[in-house]
């Protein structure tokens, strides 16, 4: 019998601990990476030792008898055997000690990317902040710019007409004059005068000759009664109108102060000396009357005021608008803003109210406050569209004062189709001095037939007090030359920077570069799926590359999302977040723009396009690629007659063509159209003027 096996020498000591890890990677096939020790020795040959009496033995030793009482040792050195026996055991352990320590040096790893995705998000905030500083420090040095400009303009007038004089072309009474003439308007002189360096004095005397003559026009004093502004609290177009037209009425010498409601999510970092007032005040509502507290600032150079319920939490709210108490919340907000004017003491010229929202100020003026110190103000309702206006029931006018039993009737508040309420809006019409209908495109007749929703017939009846006015385009953010988003900045004389802007663009977005034209699209709620669709097969088979981009909006636009499942390809992209400096970016970067419609009462997307070098191309076109639009009447303004005259009839593929066939043409036509002056202080402000100044007449 055989017996048992002792292990002696060497294979009876423990072994040494292990050494350090450290990574190397294994063959390519198994393409992970794997821990591995530095070279182990080679351990010493185990000897195997057996002890057996007489008797059976085994092929790798047998037992030799010496004696009875005898034992010998036979040894079987089978190096190549035990060595391998041994290092599987050894190897066992290293398994799971690298497995170990691969765990190990994963949670090391995530730990490490956790870290770094702070550092990241860290990094784009700093970035994001060293941006708006920008904006800031940009803003203001353009600010001091054209105070400097101003100021020069105003005081080589003043020295050119002393050179007048001394030459003998003016008389001392007349220069006298002038003088007077030039520093009572001096906040107006730079929208009079312009070039004045480059003009001889015999072509500037005449000028100031005609200027003397004119009458002198008194500032006005406008206070927008408004449910938003830009970009304080913005939800659509009115919030954009308001600051672009006070900021233009400011720019002209005008005192111009904007009432709004304190809401819950106001972005006061973006109003400068906002401070509370040390008062309360009180205003009616529901029977009684309620404090308010009032908050005072400034905001694109406009005077603000905040009217804050002290009681009520009718601001005290995630969104603006879309409740179902929203008329008691702006009845209240518009009695409580004539409340605050008429015991603060304004008299201004102008109330300016909009939409629906503040629309009951056109009654509330008239039947209450007219008599209490504002018999000289005039109210001015604009309407951005005629879609919501607000239907109650009768007896809700009595909560911020009103007589329902006066005011519900056909010729004033009274629906025109759901006779047993009242319309907000339909009363607006009727108590205002004068009605703005904002259209672009559409002259008085057609904005009254196509955009009333119901009110054609008040619209009609009162039409002699209706005018149509256009959108501006901001013109300091809305410009090449001084955007602060481009990478390259450009303009007409010097269009270098456009293609600049349109590698970025392409490098950005992953786009191969190369010399394809790019069709950008900023998509809304609006846009036509279909026509976007058949755009994209157009551009693609023109071998142009296309940019949608989701559009500014509390939503997501389910146009992007549906145009991303259906067409596929490197050379079309989907922006679905938006972002804003991509934007400007894209505008920069697009050679054409795809617009829904001129008819569009904004316009915002083809003046945005045309000013950035970019042709707006409706997307409403048949399949064939041509237009057949007929226009069936004169569009209303300069602006909108311009882009019907040079856009309105141009394809998609007809653009395209024109790019690659006549490019020298096709520049020329693109800086004449960026040369065009889009901004408020253009034609949008003469028409607003003109509303202002009939009013004040009244």
């Amino acid at each position: 019998m055989e017996a048992p096996g002792l292990v002696v020498g060497a294979a009876l000591r423990a072994p040494p601990p292990p050494p350090p890890l450290r990574c190397s990677p294994r063959g390519a096939a198994d393409r992970l990476l794997v821990f591995s020790r530095e070279p182990r020795p080679r351990l010493a040959p185990l000897t195997r030792c057996y002890c057996s009496r007489e008797g059976k033995g085994n092929a790798r030793s047998k037992p030799h008898r010496e004696g009875s009482n005898s034992v010998r040792l036979n040894v079987k050195a089978n190096n190549d055997q035990e060595t391998y026996l041994a290092d599987e055991r050894h190897e066992g352990v290293d398994i799971w000690e690298l497995f170990s320590e691969a765990q190990r040096n994963i949670l090391h790893l995530n730990k490490q990317r956790l870290v770094a995705m702070e550092e990241l998000k860290k990094l784009q905030d700093e970035n994001k902040s060293l941006l708006q500083d920008i904006e800031v420090l940009e803003t203001e040095r353009q600010g001091f710019s054209i105070e400097i400009a101003e100021s020069s303009r105003f005081s080589e007038l003043l020295l050119r007409i002393d050179t007048m004089t001394i030459s003998g072309m003016v008389g001392m009474t007349e220069a006298s004059d002038l003088r007077k003439k030039v520093i009572d308007n001096r906040y107006m002189i730079h929208s009079v005068f312009s070039d004045i360096h480059h003009k001889q004095d015999t072509e500037l005397l005449s000028e100031l000759q005609l200027y003397l003559r004119k009458p002198a026009e008194k500032p006005l004093h406008v206070v927008h009664i408004c449910s938003e502004m830009d970009p304080i609290t913005s939800r659509g177009s009115l919030a954009t109108y308001v600051t672009g037209l006070s900021s233009a009425l400011q720019r002209k010498g005008n005192l111009v102060e904007v009432i709004l409601p304190k809401y819950a999510g106001i972005n006061e970092d973006v109003i400068h000396c906002l401070r509370k007032a040390e008062a309360d005040y009180e205003s009616y509502y529901g029977g009684c009357w309620h404090k308010n507290r009032i908050w005072t600032g400034i905001s694109s150079g406009v005077s603000l005021t905040l009217i804050e319920p002290v009681q009520l939490s009718y601001f005290d709210r995630d969104m603006l608008r879309g409740y179902p108490d929203d008329f008691e919340r702006f009845s209240y907000f518009s009695r409580a803003s004539l409340d605050y004017i008429v015991k603060s003491g304004k008299q201004p010229d102008v109330l300016h109210v909009h939409n629906w929202e503040t629309a009951i100020v056109g009654p509330l003026f008239w039947d209450i406050f007219a008599h209490q110190g504002l018999g000289n103000t005039r109210i001015l309702l604009t309407c951005q569209d005629l879609t919501s206006q607000c239907l109650e029931v009768p007896n809700m006018l009595e909560l911020c004062g009103l007589d329902p039993h006066k005011l519900h009737r056909p010729d004033r508040l009274q629906d025109n189709s759901e006779t047993n309420l009242v319309n907000v809006l339909k009363g607006g019409i009727v108590y205002s001095n004068k009605v703005l209908l904002m259209s672009s495109t559409l002259p008085r007749d057609m904005a009254i037939q196509g955009l009333g929703h119901g009110l054609e017939a008040t619209l009609t009846t009162h039409k002699e007090k209706v005018l149509v006015a256009s959108h501006g385009l901001d013109g300091e953010l809305w410009d090449p030359s001084k955007d602060i988003y481009l990478p390259q900045r450009y303009s007409p004389n010097d269009i270098e920077g456009k293609s600049f802007c349109r590698k970025a663009l392409k490098r950005h977005l992953g786009l191969h570069s190369g010399s394809s034209v790019v069709v950008g699209c900023i998509c809304n709620g609006d846009s036509n799926t279909d026509g976007l669709r058949e755009a994209v097969r157009v551009a693609l088979h023109g071998g142009a590359q296309v940019i949608f981009m989701e559009n500014k909006g509390p939503v997501m636009n389910s146009t992007v999302q549906a145009l991303k499942e259906e067409l596929k390809g490197d050379s079309v992209m989907f922006v679905e977040i938006y972002d804003e400096a991509l934007e400007h970016l894209i505008f920069a970067g697009s050679d054409i723009f795809l617009c829904s419609s001129f008819y569009d009462p904004l316009l915002q997307i083809a003046m945005r396009a045309i000013k950035y070098g970019s042709a707006p191309v409706q997307i409403n076109f048949p399949s064939n690629g041509s237009r057949q639009t007929e226009w069936h009447d004169y569009p209303s303004t300069a602006l909108s007659q311009y882009i019907i005259s040079t856009y309105g009839d141009m394809s998609l593929s007809q653009a395209l063509d024109g790019i690659k066939n006549n490019p020298s043409q096709w520049d020329w036509r693109i800086k004449d159209a960026m040369s065009k002056v889009l901004s408020w202080d253009a034609e949008c402000y003469d028409l607003h003027w003109e509303a202002y100044s009939v009013i004040r007449k009244l």
